[in-house]
């Protein structure tokens, strides 16, 4: 068999497929028809002559092969963007970017560091939230892009998912007490929701002594001894203990951490451009 050249739209459409997890998502993703992902595929299968994933009605699964070309595609895609950031050094515009205040300090800020010594022409305007306040913002055309937890497949493929977990202060044994006194989010964020379903699952009793929209305030009322929560893993601070299952209290659901892009700003270059740069914002943080 004579190899040959692969695309990088294959590729893309590939790893879009594997990352949102259905056709349907990735189209919205790559900004191309279902079934012209779907062609994308086949064309990429047939060039390697290899199974890369197996279809059914309501699932995806790579196969071995799919498996090995993973690590490769996002490789090509990774060097393919960086080759664009180097001849887009002069590429201007202003991006309106938001990021839940979990992720700021960890991933986004480390990753900006790095963007904007390399696009001085690109002007980032940053919001930090929770991301139940982002996600309509983004909707509506207020804001370019956010760094968020989402709650559904159309607020773009899954970049990474981060630990949830349960943190007390280790000066006091709240996790005791009965009900548990709990800090939390408002009512509509996903942090609030896993601890209450996984507390439910336990049966245990709960109550919600403290309210805030801030990590900050989270972090203050459980180092005060007033209440513990549930905090992103990447946020928590060395004061805190992390509590588990030997402390009477049951695992939480990681969050997925996705890029949710407004519809408005398809086509615009430097969102474009810190887009692709940021779906390896988990990779920033580790440099």
């Amino acid at each position: 068999m004579v190899p040959r050249d692969l695309q990088i739209d294959w590729l893309k459409c590939f790893v879009a497929v594997v990352d949102s997890g259905s056709l349907s998502n990735a189209a919205l993703e790559v900004n191309r028809s279902q079934s012209a992902v779907s062609m994308q595929l086949k064309k990429l299968e047939s060039a390697l002559d290899r199974t890369l994933l197996t279809r059914s009605p309501h699932h995806l699964q790579l196969t071995s092969d799919g498996q090995k070309l993973l690590g490769y595609a996002r490789r090509m895609l990774s060097l393919h963007a960086e080759t664009q950031a180097a001849f887009y050094s002069s590429l201007t515009g202003r991006i309106r970017l938001g990021v839940a205040e979990d992720y700021a300090a960890p991933y986004l800020t480390p990753a900006l560091r790095r963007f904007t010594q390399n696009h001085t022409g690109i002007e980032i305007e940053l919001d930090c939230e929770q991301s139940t306040g982002l996600i309509p913002r983004v909707t509506e055309g207020e804001l370019d892009l956010a760094l968020i937890s989402r709650d559904s497949a159309r607020q773009g493929p899954v970049l990474f998912r981060e630990p949830m977990m349960w943190v007390g202060s280790p000066q006091f044994e709240l996790w005791r007490r009965d009900p548990l006194p709990i800090a939390s989010y408002e009512t509509e964020s996903l942090a609030r929701r896993n601890a209450v379903n996984s507390l439910a699952l336990q049966g245990r009793r709960y109550k919600v002594v403290y309210n805030s929209s801030s990590l900050a305030g989270q972090i203050a009322a459980v180092e005060s001894g007033l209440a513990v929560a549930a905090l992103t893993r990447c946020c928590i601070p060395e004061s805190l203990q992390i509590l588990g299952e030997h402390h009477n209290l049951g695992p939480l659901e990681p969050m997925e951490v996705s890029l949710y892009r407004s519809q408005a700003s398809r086509g615009l270059k430097a969102v474009d451009l810190l887009r692709q740069f940021l779906s390896k914002v988990d990779d920033h943080r580790k440099c």
